[in-house]
């Protein structure tokens, strides 16, 4: 194994987007992905901003010792997977799109690991070279996985559906079990999958809920639902976090020069 009291630095991503009242944009991420973090994978969160081609991705990627991709109002931008334009109204954020894809890639290159939750999942499909459902209720056969609008949040971010999982694959010899009640919502999903990536689960009707890559030299996975909503009671998000927790204190020991011992 590797020494525990190493603690990992995991960038997290931040979305850029206006508040109210102030003329400058702010870059931020919610509590739950930075407690998730903190807590779920034991490592140290550092929001990372959503400053497009001004970062060196290849100098991030080699000072962190993981990266945790969020959920985001903005969708990924179509011309980064070859789909159409969106209309105009669409939300979108062009700064963390340029921020968050070059830096997946850079991190799968350099071995860093990486988890995305929601949002997340679709911004690794696209930057491996995977595609995207624009509205996934608009899909023949699909059913509609948006957010309910009625009742409190604990309501809304609460169980949607069930989710399959590939028999003998990562997630299934976590847990244990073939199907998982998650809190599945967004409106865009994937579609192509991207090159080396794995589908660990899917929903009842068929929409890709989890994958992997199985090239990766360390854990790279990601999730439609809202993992780190309860990280701390979902058996199978908990058992990502702290998976994920774990593969990046690997990479931080051996990035220090301490003594991995073998397993």
């Amino acid at each position: 194994m590797f020494d525990r009291s190493v603690t990992p630095v995991v960038g997290v991503s931040a979305s850029r987007h206006f508040m109210p009242s102030h003329t400058l944009p702010h870059h931020g991420s919610g509590e739950r992905y930075i407690l998730a973090v903190s807590e779920g994978a034991s490592a140290l969160p550092v929001i990372i901003p959503a400053l497009g081609d001004e970062c060196d991705f290849a100098e991030l990627a080699q000072r962190l010792d993981g990266l945790f991709l969020t959920g985001g109002r903005a969708n990924v931008e179509p011309h980064h997977y070859g789909g159409p334009p969106f209309p105009d109204d669409e939300i979108r954020d062009p700064p963390r799109d340029h921020t968050v894809l070059p830096l997946i890639r850079e991190c799968v290159e350099r071995g860093v690991p990486v988890f995305g939750s929601c949002r997340g999942i679709q911004e690794i499909n696209v930057a491996l070279g995977g595609s995207l459902h624009y509205r996934t209720h608009l899909v023949p056969g699909y059913d509609d996985h948006r957010m309910r609008r009625e009742g409190d949040i604990e309501f809304r971010m609460g169980p949607r559906h069930l989710v399959v999982l590939a028999e003998d694959g990562l997630f299934h010899k976590l847990v244990g079990e073939r199907e998982v009640m998650v809190n599945s919502l967004h409106g865009q999903s994937v579609d192509t999958v991207a090159p080396g990536l794995e589908v660990e689960c899917v929903s009842p009707d068929g929409v890709i809920e989890g994958l992997s890559h199985s090239g990766s030299r360390t854990f790279c996975v990601g999730v439609q639902w809202h993992a780190e909503w309860r990280y701390e009671t979902h058996p199978l998000s908990s058992a990502l976090f702290r998976t994920f927790g774990d593969a990046c204190r690997k990479r931080a020991a051996e990035r220090r020069g301490y003594a991995v011992a073998a397993a």
